[in-house]
């Protein structure tokens, strides 16, 4: 993997490649998918490296993505907007993606998990659009880097006690529920609580999707949300009998802060804020999924990250699609886009369906899964549940609504419907968010 991305680096250098790159991303990515169909997945990749079948997935989902970044994010070719330097980050995201996701060690983890921030912050901060990208990364950096401070403590501490930071071999066995116990318990999971984002400490998550580039929105909504669940994977096992007994607390905080999340989408007019909102939603499902942790909520969890890993990003790229051709992402300018994108219309309703979790997307199978996982768990959930599935529906009809119907903007005269590069790139995401569902059953073994 490491010489891929060196091979593809050397590579890029020349601006011929940078369509040799882009093909090198899915051949990579096609390769990696056949070996994960045939479940013939590595067990061990090298010294304190390895794969699972959840680090397997989500490898695949990050170089999936970071390849329809590159054809998305054509106009920096184009302007010549230091697109060298802009490979280069993108290489150090996918590397620093590809090492968390394949670590074995705790420490290593958390090294390569904080490492993800700066290539993330470089691309908020360099291809941003407006002068808020500053403090949209600041926020980003401090909200991130405050909460995963106490995890390396906690991980000191787990070394000490244990004598190793081995996944899978790391557990603390009292369940006297001291008070030292439950600090390190928060201290542990906070760090990943932040990244995923739940409700109140979601705040910095918004600010980054709005400043950042299509590109750092891409990812973000792909691949970097998917690192905190991927942690509370690894970390709440360690923690098994403390976390049985506060699972109630994570779970009251996910649901009834996706149904406040659900109706602060529904007065949004920032198309990229509306999209951004509606992944704490999302997220809060996850979570809820993650410290039940039987097998329904686990398995629904890791195929709702991988959907709406995919559909979250396609969204924000043909948000950006329109930026590009309107100059702004408001609603209120953006109306009436059927008259002039016509042939776009069809792609925001199946993404926003697939929003919504109508059949048959991923979304839909992980979501029935949480569901079961949740109401046999609290029949009181179904209240919230009901909730947020339907405000799930109505901001995705709101959204699609409100950019393609209505009178158009009067200032609008002209505005072209969309290139073939710009169709492969959402039929790339569209395709595998609603034929992965026919592997279902693979992704619940």
């Amino acid at each position: 993997m490491l010489k891929f991305i060196l091979m593809n680096l050397l590579m890029v250098v020349s601006v011929k490649s940078w369509l040799n790159y882009q093909i090198n991303l899915f051949l990579f990515s096609c390769m990696f998918g056949v070996f994960m169909i045939s479940k013939s997945v590595m067990s061990s990749v090298g010294y304190n490296m390895g794969l699972d079948f959840v680090s397997y997935l989500l490898i695949l989902l990050s170089v999936w993505i970071i390849a329809l970044i590159m054809n998305g994010s054509q106009k920096i070719y184009e302007k010549k907007n230091f697109f060298v330097m802009f490979i280069f980050m993108m290489n150090l995201l996918l590397l620093s993606l590809l090492l968390t996701f394949s670590c074995l060690d705790l420490l290593m983890f958390y090294i390569f998990f904080e490492m993800s921030l700066i290539p993330t912050f470089i691309l908020i901060l360099g291809w941003g659009y407006q002068p808020e990208r500053i403090q949209a990364g600041v926020y980003m950096m401090f909200y991130t880097l405050f909460a995963s401070l106490p995890l390396l403590v906690s991980l000191m501490s787990m070394y000490n006690w244990s004598g190793s930071l081995e996944m899978n071999l790391v557990e603390i066995k009292g369940c006297s529920s001291s008070l030292i116990e439950k600090i390190w318990y928060f201290s542990s999971v906070f760090a990943f609580i932040v990244k995923l984002p739940v409700y109140m400490v979601h705040l910095w998550l918004p600010k980054a999707h709005v400043e950042a580039p299509v590109a750092g929105s891409m990812i973000l909504a792909g691949v970097l949300l998917k690192l905190g669940g991927y942690g509370l994977i690894r970390i709440l096992p360690v923690f098994s009998c403390i976390s049985s007994k506060f699972c109630w607390v994570w779970i009251s905080l996910g649901l009834m802060g996706g149904v406040m999340v659900s109706l602060m989408c529904l007065r949004q007019t920032d198309m990229k804020s509306l999209i951004a909102y509606s992944s704490v939603a999302h997220m809060g499902m996850v979570l809820c999924g993650l410290m039940l942790f039987n097998w329904w909520g686990l398995s629904g969890a890791i195929v709702v990250m991988v959907g709406h890993g995919l559909c979250s990003s396609g969204l924000f790229c043909l948000a950006n699609m329109c930026y590009e051709r309107v100059g702004s992402r408001s609603l209120l300018i953006n109306k009436g886009m059927l008259n002039f994108m016509p042939s776009m219309a069809l792609w925001w309703f199946l993404l926003s369906a697939g929003n919504m979790a109508a059949p048959p997307s991923l979304n839909l199978l992980g979501e029935i899964s949480l569901i079961i996982s949740l109401v046999s768990w609290s029949k009181m959930s179904m209240v919230s549940l009901s909730l947020l599935s339907f405000f799930s529906a109505a901001y995705s009809l709101y959204l699609f609504s409100l950019s393609q119907h209505g009178k158009f903007f009067s200032s609008l005269f002209s505005c072209c419907s969309g290139n073939t590069r710009e169709y492969l790139v959402l039929c790339l995401h569209w395709v595998p968010l609603n034929m992965l569902i026919l592997k279902g059953g693979m992704m619940f073994n």
